[in-house]
């Protein structure tokens, strides 16, 4: 239990957390309490200043009294000690011709006591002075400012006001042991509470991990409920679902091929199967079964073909790339096509120039187009091939007849793969994949295939190219256009070398 509960994000990531907080914790206690101590050192000398400043303005009025004798001093310092009281810890001491004459409190303590290193430089001293000494640690530091007492010009004693800091500082660290002890217990409490938190927070990816252990080939159904809001875990969430809807398309659509791949195979192979069954030895029988099992064969290869095409149409290397001129092109198209059926055929060219493109998967779409609008009609009707200039430059090749046209209802699967339409005047030679093939190959020159038919008044499909860059020397150096941002160009004369 314990392993799993640390292989889990989420204590991984609180247990990072609470490194860090226990850095900051460790750093930033000396920090409180050398901040704390500094106040409080900036605070007595504060409190040792003022008090000094009274009294040295109260002797300076006692100073400016004429003939003032060394009884006078002693009764200004009896009487100055007895009406005044010093803040905590504070000591005002005074010291006439070397010996301690008066202190308040009255109690001193073995720092600052007669007899002491310190007492003992304040009794020479000669000049005013602000220091801080160290005294033991029970007591501390002892702050300090001292001024020589002048009377008829002779120094005959000294004004000391000291203060000792153990007492505050103890009480400083008090309150950092107390701030440590807070700290701890609310980094504890904020743990708990992240602990509780994150893993409501990371619900979706629990629930994100157990829909891809679900996942399976025969059930791709499942999903997660994104949490509210924008975030990376409702990014991710959606992401997941997106890409679980894109996975379960591409295997419905590989399911689909395959099936009706396997449906289109098996047909001929029954039907090669069943005469070959019943073959004997009439010289007539076993020619026909032959031409039969040859022409079954054809078509099973023309199958295999253009799944492998449509296979194909997926990679980046999937065009070969060259310059077309479009007249050219269209002329040479039409000349093949009339030798598909007996057809009222119409030219119409209205564009002129180059395009970049593969010219044998081109001319593979369009045939088929054309040779499915044979298909569609009869004799007496007419078939145009026709290639004009488009809005913003694009090149568009339509492929337009006069026949039974496509119901509403083929027309929105004909482009799926072994679509075919539901009512034709002859059973076609293809294998259900042309449309397909061709939409596929217009959308690797970054283009669209559009159909356009009413029941009984014809059909027109319209390949659009869309415009590119027009490659002057070589056009090979073109990448492939299905990952490239250039696309076909349909290039005016005028630009043509």
């Amino acid at each position: 239990m314990w392993k799993q509960l640390l292989r889990e994000t989420r204590t991984r990531i609180l247990l990072m957390y609470t490194a860090l907080l226990m850095l900051i914790i460790v750093a930033s206690i000396p920090l409180y309490r050398y901040l704390l101590f500094r106040g409080i050192d900036n605070r007595v000398q504060e409190d040792l200043a003022e008090e000094r400043a009274f009294f040295l303005s109260a002797y300076e009025n006692w100073a400016r009294s004429p003939n003032q004798t060394l009884e006078d001093l002693k009764n200004f310092s009896q009487n100055y000690l007895r009406d005044t009281r010093p803040e905590d810890d504070n000591f005002q001491i005074i010291i006439i011709d070397g010996e301690l004459f008066r202190s308040n409190p009255h109690y001193l303590i073995e720092p600052i006591s007669p007899g002491s290193q310190l007492f003992t430089s304040w009794k020479n001293l000669t000049q005013s002075l602000v220091e801080e000494y160290a005294a033991s640690s029970d007591i501390g530091a002892v702050l300090y400012s001292a001024d020589p007492l002048m009377l008829n010009g002779e120094q005959r004693g000294v004004f000391v006001v000291a203060h000792t800091s153990a007492g505050e500082r103890q009480e400083a660290l008090v309150s950092v042991y107390l701030f440590a002890r807070l700290m701890i217990v609310t980094l504890l409490l904020s743990l708990v509470c992240s602990w509780l938190s994150a893993g409501r927070l990371m619900a979706p990816i629990a629930e994100l991990s157990k829909a891809a252990k679900s996942v399976s080939e025969s059930d791709l159904t499942q999903r997660i409920s994104p949490p509210q809001g924008n975030g990376e875990l409702a990014n991710l969430a959606n992401t997941f679902n997106a890409m679980m809807d894109r996975i379960q398309a591409t295997f419905d659509s590989q399911r689909d091929f395959i099936n009706d791949a396997g449906h289109e195979l098996r047909t001929p192979i029954t039907i090669m199967q069943g005469h070959l069954e019943l073959l004997d030895d009439d010289p007539q029988e076993i020619k026909e079964t032959i031409e039969l099992v040859m022409d079954e064969l054809e078509r099973m290869g023309r199958l295999v073909n253009d799944m492998v095409l449509l296979a194909k149409s997926e990679r980046p290397d999937f065009l070969k790339l060259e310059t077309i001129d479009i007249s050219h092109f269209t002329e040479e198209l039409f000349a093949k096509a009339k030798a598909l059926a007996n057809r009222q055929w119409i030219l119409k060219i209205e564009a002129s120039g180059q395009i970049v493109g593969d010219r044998q998967k081109l001319t593979g779409a369009l045939l088929n187009l054309l040779r499915n609008a044979t298909q569609y009609t009869q004799a007496s009707d007419q078939i145009t091939l026709s290639c004009a200039f488009g809005e913003n430059h694009h090149i568009c090749f339509s492929v337009s007849d006069t026949g039974e046209g496509i119901t509403i209802a083929d027309q929105q699967r004909i482009f799926s793969r072994f679509a075919r339409g539901s009512n034709r005047q002859r059973k076609p030679e293809g294998s259900g994949l042309g449309l397909a093939i061709v939409n596929a190959v217009v959308e690797a020159h970054g283009g669209q295939v559009k159909l356009t038919s009413q029941p009984g008044q014809g059909a027109t499909f319209q390949i659009t190219l869309p415009p590119g860059i027009f490659l002057e020397n070589s056009p090979v150096k073109n990448p492939p256009l299905r990952n490239a941002a250039q696309k076909p160009a349909a290039v005016p004369p005028s630009a043509v070398p």
